[in-house]
């Protein structure tokens, strides 16, 4: 089975994917950790995160290693995969693992095209959004645990930006695939949300 999930940042989709996971015993994929990591190798080059050249070099040269750096969150990752995530031999470099990840036990995989691009003919299909408020509360709460003291208000607009590049990009743009079950998670915890997921599954899988 391959469960397709895909999302703005900080919609929650992260969390759910890592928990349908576990609970229906599948490997699980974390796709945006595979632009962060691209982006963090160009940054470490002292390169520019939009440079197309830069960025695919980086994506051809990934490796395991890259997915498990401690620096791969914060608002210069976010900005980085955000700027590589839009070139298209960044996205065709990472097109093979992500298939390859998937199409051997099966796997639940969150990101942003996972639906549209990647696997297109996924089993189950959600597109998971929250409110930007809803969603900048959370990153904002998330960065405090970090010990990252960073304005709400800059979360938000930084979220909204990413937003706007992810809806624009002309390489794999962010809108839900035809066939996806909008889920929006803007007044649910965790364990409602895993719990309606695991629902909405059973009742597509009969």
């Amino acid at each position: 089975m391959i469960i397709a999930i895909d999302g703005p940042a900080a919609a929650g989709k992260g969390t759910l994917a890592r928990r349908i996971a576990e609970a229906l015993s599948l490997p699980y994929l974390d796709t945006g950790l595979l632009y962060r990591a691209v982006g963090r190798r160009v940054l470490d080059a002292a390169a520019d995160p939009a440079d197309p050249i830069a960025a695919t070099e980086a994506a051809r040269a990934l490796t395991e290693s890259d997915l498990s750096r401690p620096d791969l969150r914060g608002p210069d990752a976010d900005r980085a995969a955000s700027q590589v995530a839009s070139i298209p031999g960044v996205r065709a470099a990472l097109l093979a693992y992500q298939r390859h990840y998937g199409d051997k036990s099966g796997a639940v995989l969150d990101g942003r095209d996972i639906g549209t691009i990647v696997f297109p003919h996924a089993d189950i299909k959600l597109f998971v959004t929250a409110s930007l408020d809803a969603r900048a509360e959370r990153r904002h709460a998330e960065l405090l645990r970090r010990g990252e003291n960073i304005p709400l208000a800059a979360v938000k607009a930084d979220l909204k930006s990413r937003d706007e590049a992810d809806r624009n990009r002309a390489a794999a743009p962010l809108i839900p695939a035809a066939d996806a079950t909008q889920f929006d998670t803007t007044h649910m915890d965790a364990e409602t949300a895993l719990a309606q997921a695991l629902e909405l599954i059973q009742i597509r899988v009969r």
